[in-house]
């Protein structure tokens, strides 16, 4: 996204989070369930687990109820079987939207999902049609003031991929997925705490959005957001 809007965009994501403290729980916590049942309960172990962990500690998330997301995952305990799917789609503006869902009922989601569209301004993709415009990758963001000298210095050395100063002042650090949680510890000890830090789909263009077209954007995102399947929400718009 454009530098004049990364940090706006993020402050707004991080006021909706606070905002919405159970939805976000209910998240991570599907999140947790399903990292375990795919690469085991031990966070040492498993990459996806542990940054869902980090997400939960966080997001305040208690810990039983962790544990016990992390016993369904791994078959210790009832629960319900969440089933992984990507839609893709466009918003206001022609912007490419991908969402990433968790769901027991596939039916139900998709349903929600285009109805969300439709209602808003977009409307739902077949698979593909957007995807090219996103790279699948780590991504950390520091605030602005942050030492754009020390960030470059200690990510390159520890596998970063790119290192971008952005208009606003605030610094992003891209790399390759497997090599996110090594280069996140490697920042955190040299004292540089990201603002977010996540593995996600970067666009790879951008959808300008000003005014009028902005505000119905950042509605469709946060209608989608606040579905309770809907994991994540990525999006080549920049609102202004």
């Amino acid at each position: 996204m454009a530098g004049h809007s990364k940090w706006a965009n993020i402050q707004h994501r991080k006021g909706r989070q606070d905002a919405k403290r159970g939805t976000l729980w209910t998240k991570i916590i599907r999140e947790v369930t399903v990292a375990a049942r795919d690469g085991g309960a031990d966070p040492t172990m498993n990459s996806r687990l542990r940054l869902a962990l980090d997400k939960a500690r966080l997001g305040n998330v208690p810990k039983d109820k962790l544990q016990n997301a992390i016993a369904r995952g791994a078959g210790k305990l009832e629960g319900a079987n969440y089933e992984e799917i990507r839609y893709e789609g466009y918003g206001v503006g022609g912007a490419a939207i991908m969402i990433d869902c968790m769901t027991d009922n596939r039916t139900r989601t998709v349903a929600e999902v285009r109805h969300a569209l439709a209602k808003n301004g977009g409307n739902l993709g077949t698979d593909g049609s957007v995807a090219f415009n996103f790279k699948h990758c780590g991504q950390l963001l520091f605030a602005p003031g942050t030492s754009e000298d020390k960030v470059m210095e200690t990510a390159l050395e520890a596998g970063a991929d790119d290192v971008i100063a952005n208009d606003d002042g605030s610094i992003e650090v891209t790399c390759a997925p497997g090599d996110f949680p090594a280069l996140k510890d490697a920042l955190e000890k040299a004292g540089l705490v990201p603002e977010m830090a996540e593995v996600t789909m970067k666009p790879l263009m951008e959808t300008p959005l000003a005014g009028e077209d902005g505000e119905r954007m950042q509605k469709l995102l946060d209608v989608l957001d606040d579905l309770d399947d809907v994991q994540s929400v990525y999006t080549t718009a920049a609102i202004g």
